[in-house]
């Protein structure tokens, strides 16, 4: 099935030359927006939609059946919950959704039903107006020279809940419309481009490409996939889905798989547009994200139907698209590699007040009942932790800085890797020799001993020898995300493993650039929140992969040097199929890693499921015996995880 990607290597030798690397995005707000006025200034008599999320009921109950449904000694393991009877037992009763209904449409707006929970709200803007108690305005972006201008709707004011509905309401989403999410890809840096053609190959044995150029098949020899494909998995009669903000150009995937020599249905892919979906692949959209996730999960599992859910980059089209393949219950497992700092989604205008408990409704939560409602179903879901090591605050430092001041950056995590009910996965660096150009008879090499956590400051001797410290050289804070959640409260799997920690003290972040200095907020200390990652894969970008991608500037290439946790959670969406062929739906499989880890019988051995990383750091959180913050419980052996997860069944 898998080809030893022979041909492929040499077509990417040349790739690697020719293809230029990057520079990273800068680590700064972007320009403040400019005020329009009124919001149909812009829109005219355009209708706004909302969705609504309605709270769920029995909250207690669907929380301990989660413990009982993934519980292997118990009676309802892996007794999973249809869409209709998740509803029956937690949905929304149809008297709060009557009454729901009927207030909205006293107000003159259109209410429909979207999903279990989920209300789609439209009228006027006068009408949304009123409801909610704010004035919504028109906003502009400025152009710089990496983004065009755009323009996005926002209330003036916080936004209010009805008294009369105020019990029943989880999240109002969709009066702010301002793109959040950022995907986490990244490239090998710009002060890194001088590094020499050809690398010296990874210590990872068997790879047919170099780092940094590495493919699927030779994923699968470094992670042991290869004895799932001789029992014959290849996900067949397997759906996995893709939930994202940008469009793609599919025959990028097919070429991808081709050239593999994969055997791959013609008619596999199948789109779905949430909200009116994304605007046409374009490089600034982030469609590159989108390609790289449907050729990683796509590859590794070529036998699985592959449905993608895009929806524009809003707080509301993300939330809508998990929805969507949620409740629609086709997909098996799916993967997102989009994300924010958590603290955005309980901000405002993410979030709404009822004015008569002073309660505050947020996406965060609307999120975490989705999220219930998949494992209850068996689906497994995998997010990408973030590049920002354990600083995913750190694009809103004011200023950025080198080294870290304690009052100017905080420790933080990405949505919606920070939730409980998924994995959230974290990125390592693959062992073997790097080379790196320092003038045109001078090189730079670094060993990496064993595969280690991910955190660009192993480069900090390189970048001081070519003159530059961490943050122009633009290796600070790559890494793999990962950190403790100051919102979401610790799930019950974690309880019990040693490693997990609680949120450091004195996490305040400062604007800088205003007089005086204005602080924006202070985090929560010893908050005993969720944390992340769960489990990671290789994501450095110099020990990264090979993409196929139509840019919209310079056309059809095999870009090289790519990685990012972005990598990480379709790569294991892809292998996920290949279990659900074996075992049917797994969901969760959080439980089963901490369960391993938590009884000893996670490392050692030639059976064992997981290879502990205990090496390297995330600029903060260090490799260690056990879980840790950068790489959690470490990287899976495929076939042996497998194995493990088979014997739970028994």
């Amino acid at each position: 099935m898998h080809t030893n990607g022979l041909s492929f290597a040499a077509t990417l030798t040349a790739a690697m030359t020719a293809v230029a690397l990057v520079a990273l995005p800068a680590y700064a707000a972007g320009p403040t927006a400019i005020d329009l006025g009124s919001a149909d200034s812009a829109a005219g008599n355009a209708p706004v939609t909302l969705t609504v999320a309605l709270k769920l009921r029995n909250a207690d109950q669907m929380e301990a059946l989660i413990e009982s449904i993934y519980d292997a000694s118990g009676p309802q393991f892996r007794r999973f919950l249809s869409t209709q009877e998740f509803d029956a037992r937690f949905g929304p009763t149809p008297e709060t959704i009557e009454r729901v209904t009927s207030h909205f449409q006293a107000a003159g707006l259109q209410v429909s039903r979207a999903s279990v929970a989920h209300l789609s709200v439209a009228g006027s803007l006068a009408a949304i107006q009123a409801e909610f108690g704010v004035q919504l305005h028109a906003f502009e972006v400025p152009a710089t020279p990496d983004n065009a201008s755009y323009r996005f709707r926002s209330p003036i004011g916080t936004p209010q809940i009805s008294p009369a509905i105020g019990d029943a309401v989880q999240a109002v989403l969709g009066l702010d419309t301002r793109p959040r999410y950022r995907p986490h890809l990244r490239q090998a840096t710009a002060r890194a481009a001088a590094r020499l053609a050809t690398p010296t190959p990874s210590a990872a044995a068997g790879t047919a490409n170099a780092p940094g150029a590495l493919t699927v098949a030779d994923f699968a020899q470094i992670y042991d996939v290869g004895p799932l494909y001789e029992r014959g998995l290849s996900g067949h009669e397997v759906t996995l889905g893709i939930v994202t903000l940008a469009s793609f150009t599919p025959s990028d995937a097919y070429a991808y798989w081709e050239a593999l020599g994969l055997e791959v249905s013609h008619h596999r892919i199948h789109e779905v547009q949430i909200d009116g979906g994304s605007v046409p692949p374009s490089d600034k959209s982030g469609s590159l994200e989108t390609t790289i996730d449907v050729e990683q999960s796509g590859g590794l599992a070529p036998g699985a139907r592959i449905e993608v859910f895009e929806a524009p980059n809003t707080n509301q089209g993300f939330v809508d698209a998990f929805a969507a393949v949620i409740d629609e219950n086709r997909v098996d497992t799916l993967s997102c590699s989009w994300g924010q700092w958590e603290y955005f989604d309980v901000l405002p205008p993410q979030d709404v007040t009822d004015p008569t408990s002073g309660n505050v409704v947020t996406s965060l939560q609307a999120l975490n009942d989705l999220f219930a409602q998949a494992v209850l179903q068996g689906q497994s879901v995998y997010v990408a932790a973030g590049d920002q090591g354990a600083y995913d605050s750190v694009e809103w430092s004011f200023p950025p800085s080198y080294p870290l001041p304690h009052s100017s950056v905080v420790l933080s995590v990405d949505d919606p890797a920070a939730q409980r009910w998924l994995t959230a996965m974290g990125g390592t660096t693959l062992p073997g020799t790097q080379t790196f150009a320092i003038s045109p008879t001078q090189t730079y090499s670094l060993t990496i001993a064993s595969e280690q956590a991910w955190g660009w400051d192993y480069l900090i001797h390189f970048c001081k020898l070519i003159g530059f410290d961490p943050l122009s050289c633009g290796i600070f804070p790559g890494g793999s995300g990962g950190g403790v959640s100051s919102y979401v409260p610790r799930p019950y799997y974690q309880s019990g493993v040693e490693g997990i920690r609680t949120t450091a003290e004195h996490q305040t972040l400062i604007d800088y650039t205003q007089t005086p200095p204005v602080t924006v907020v202070t985090l929560p200390s010893e908050y005993a929140g969720r944390n992340v990652p769960d489990i990671s894969l290789n994501s450095d970008p110099d020990t990264g992969y090979a993409v196929y991608y139509t840019s919209s500037v310079s056309g059809f290439s095999i870009q090289t040097g790519w990685g990012g946790t972005s990598f990480a959670a379709p790569q294991f969406n892809g292998v996920t199929a290949l279990y659900n062929q074996a075992l049917g739906r797994i969901g969760l499989i959080n439980p089963t890693l901490y369960n391993l880890v938590r009884t000893g019988h996670a490392y050692g051995g030639a059976s064992a499921p997981l290879r502990d990383i205990v090496a390297g750091d995330n600029w903060h959180y260090k490799g260690r015996e056990g879980y840790d913050q950068a790489t959690g419980v470490g990287v899976p052996d495929f076939a042996n995880l497998l194995q493990a997860l088979g014997q739970q069944s028994e």
